[in-house]
């Protein structure tokens, strides 16, 4: 897939933290900025998904992977998996997300976690109650709020990419395992 808009130039400030956070100016920023408002909103509401405490990190970043495998986001693997290692988590465990049905390296929690984040990807969702309860018994209410606005934003920025033709950039390279790569069908739109 190539990108479906022309990179447009961003501004040298901007430019100048991208490559001092990742290494490289995120193609998808470079898409979006066709319009500088929704660029800097994707960004300041990124930043702010992000710095929310409420949810382990490992958990959110799973989730986050288990998405963008089902969404079919290679630039969000790519650079999940580069941040799973700059957050000190496990990369062999990080790096079974995709295949994480057939990986027995994950707790009942996390994979749960990652079962949730595919129903609320799937469309229509597929969220039971009887999965809700079970991850609020767990986490607690308002971490179940974070998790589920979270997964819903992840879902947003899957999505855009994939539409606007972002792919991987390389980022995960720089990491000591690979990533496994996502089974050969999307469960997007099934209903198991």
């Amino acid at each position: 897939m190539t990108l479906r808009l022309p990179k447009a130039e961003l501004p040298a400030e901007l430019k100048e933290d991208m490559i001092k956070q990742l290494g490289a100016v995120p193609e998808n920023v470079e898409v979006l900025w066709h319009s500088p408002e929704v660029a800097r909103d994707n960004l300041e509401f990124g930043a702010r998904v992000g710095a929310w405490e409420g949810v382990d990190t490992g958990l959110k970043s799973f989730a986050h992977m288990a998405v963008a495998s089902l969404v079919g986001c290679s630039w969000c693997l790519d650079v999940g998996y580069f941040q799973a290692q700059n957050q000190n988590l496990d990369l062999a465990r990080a790096s079974r997300v995709p295949r994480w049905r057939e990986a027995d390296v994950f707790s009942a929690l996390e994979r749960d976690v990652m079962g949730y984040a595919e129903a609320m990807t799937n469309t229509p969702p597929t969220v039971t109650d009887e999965q809700y309860a079970s991850l609020v018994e767990r986490i607690g209410l308002s971490a179940m709020v974070e998790l589920t606005a979270f997964i819903a934003y992840v879902n947003l920025a899957t999505r855009a990419n994939v539409a606007n033709g972002v792919t991987s950039q390389g980022f995960s390279d720089a990491c000591e395992i690979p990533l496994a790569d996502r089974p050969a069908t999307s469960r997007v739109g099934s209903t198991a």
